[in-house]
Order: structure tokens, then C-alpha cells, then sequence
């Protein structure tokens, strides 16, 4: 094995030895070779233990086990180990397609000033039936603004260079509900993103994910948004951040609108317009949830 692969994959998993071997099965198919993959195992119960030790055979596989510490301080272990030039997540109930790794290489070719490359995904249900493309509006470049409005980065499509992460840092231990949106919107202040339009992905949509509750999940969005804000202070104008703002708020009126939560949507909807009262769109939302709300 080269002890210094081009690109190192890591892949946190807690109890997941149902699906672990899914996405492990995944990157030992990929069409580029040259990688190592960093299983760390955050204290799982179950026989990922036992399961891990037929794919460790493979010299490009090692296992670490951990006590349960959450998936973000799984992440930073992986990333401590890494010795590749690139970095990759995939996590343990997802999966790539073949060609994900030498995709992302290409891409990296053709734009050297890149620092981060993503790309699409399919989503997929508990038994591996697909669901559908995941059509977020993605972007290029600097792209801290339209960060602020939702995390349209999706974690297991990316590959980014290890630079960044000894620069800046990896993942926050302390948050277990946006750890991935706070690592964008950090790198976002100083590196380039860009969006590769392929599916690179599979993405397993399980009632017993931490991100099934998205109402929990936004709310750590908001603190997460106000905490990067006025520590970056100058990573988007006034007039931006009021924008990026309203746009979230609104979002996730919409969500509470289908949550039923029709007094909490209004409650953002006010949010919305406070922060951007020339903008339409606080408006064109409340006369959404007023029309959903009669409708009930």
C-alpha cells in the first residue's frame, strides 16, 4: 500500500453494521485506486467490530474504535489519521458511485483555484430504493451568502484539500446537529467551492437519523448562523447577511407551515420581513401558509 495515498476517505458509523458494508463496498469499487479509507467506529455495540475485520485485509482499509463521542469528534479522528493530499466523507448508510473519486480528481484538474469540489446525490430509503435526485440549487465560487440562506454542500459528495483543514480546522465537537453546515460556512470565508452537476451519490433517507427532525435541525441552524456571523464579521455585507437572513427564516416558516405550527411560522415570517422588509418574499410566504392554513 502507498503510505501516501492521493486522497484519504473517512467514514464515521455507530451501529450501522447493516448498511456499514454498503458504503465500504462502495469506495473499494471506485474506478481510481489510490486512496486509503479511515473507518472510525464511535463506539458501536453491534458487530461492526467483527464485520471490519474481513475488509482490513484490504491494506487500504483501517479500523479505529473509539467511545461514543459524537460523529463530529469521529470526523476529527479520521482527520488527525488522514495522510492523503485530499479529504472525503462518506458516511456509513451512504454510498458512492464508481466514479465519484476520479470525478472529483478531474474537476480538480480543470480548476486548479479550487479548493472544494461537490457535486449531486440520489436519495435512497431504508432497503436501497431510490427516491429521487436531490435537486438543490447549488453554486460556485465564494459562496458564503448563499451558504447563509441553507447548506446546499452535501457532506458525502465532497472531496477538498487538506490545506484547508489544517488551516482552519475540522469539525466542531461540541455541535451534533450542523457540524457539516459550520465547516462550509467557515471554509467559505476563505476557499473556493465548486459545483460538479454529476450525482456522485447515494443518500439514505432513515427515520433514526439525527437530521429526520428538521425543525431541531434548524433551530441549531440559526444559532449556528448567528454565532458564524458575528465572528466573521466581514464575510458578507450588511445587506447580505439581512438578505441571507430573511431567506432562512422564511424557510423554515415554510417547514412549520407543514409542521402545522401555522403560530411559529407566522412568528418567522415576522422574523423574515424584520430583516428584509423591502423584499418580497417574507410577503409571498405569509400569503402561502395563510392559503395552507385555511385549506386545514
Amino acid at each position: 500500500m502507498d503510505e501516501n495515498p492521493l486522497v484519504t476517505i473517512i467514514t464515521p458509523t455507530y451501529n450501522r453494521a447493516d448498511f456499514l458494508p454498503y458504503a465500504v463496498e462502495s469506495v473499494l469499487a471506485q474506478t481510481f485506486r489510490d486512496f486509503e479509507l479511515l473507518v472510525i467506529d464511535d463506539g458501536s455495540t453491534d458487530s461492526t467490530r467483527h464485520l471490519m475485520e474481513s475488509y482490513t485485509k484490504d491494506l487500504r482499509v483501517r479500523y479505529f474504535y473509539q467511545p461514543n463521542q459524537g460523529q463530529s469528534v469521529a470526523r476529527n479522528r479520521g482527520l488527525e489519521e488522514a495522510r492523503g493530499e485530499f479529504i472525503c466523507f462518506l458516511d456509513s448508510d451512504n454510498a458512492w458511485l464508481p466514479d465519484k473519486l476520479q470525478k472529483s480528481l478531474d474537476a480538480f484538474r480543470a480548476h486548479p483555484d479550487v479548493d472544494v469540489i461537490y457535486g449531486d446525490f440520489v436519495e435512497i430509503d431504508e432497503t436501497g430504493a431510490e427516491l429521487g435526485t436531490n435537486k438543490m440549487k447549488r453554486h460556485t465560487g465564494h459562496i458564503t451568502f448563499e451558504l447563509l440562506k441553507d447548506n446546499f454542500v452535501s457532506m458525502n459528495t465532497t472531496m477538498t484539500r487538506r490545506q484547508c483543514f489544517s488551516e482552519m480546522g475540522g469539525f466542531d465537537a461540541a455541535d451534533r446537529l450542523a457540524e457539516d453546515y459550520g465547516l462550509w460556512l467557515r471554509f467559505s470565508t476563505r476557499y473556493r467551492f465548486y459545483y460538479l452537476p454529476e450525482v456522485l451519490g447515494y443518500y439514505r433517507v432513515m427515520e433514526d437519523q439525527i437530521s429526520s427532525d428538521k425543525v431541531r435541525r434548524l433551530d441549531a441552524n440559526e444559532r449556528l448562523l448567528l454565532s458564524f456571523l458575528d465572528t466573521y464579521t466581514g464575510c458578507v455585507t450588511s445587506k447580505q447577511r439581512r438578505r441571507g437572513l430573511s431567506h432562512f427564516y422564511l424557510r423554515r416558516a415554510r417547514l412549520l407551515a407543514t409542521e402545522k405550527q401555522f403560530a411559529n411560522a407566522y412568528k418567522d415570517i415576522l422574523r423574515a420581513a424584520k430583516q428584509d422588509p423591502f423584499w418580497q418574499g417574507p410577503w409571498r410566504g405569509a400569503a402561502k401558509v395563510t392559503s395552507r392554513a385555511v385549506k386545514l
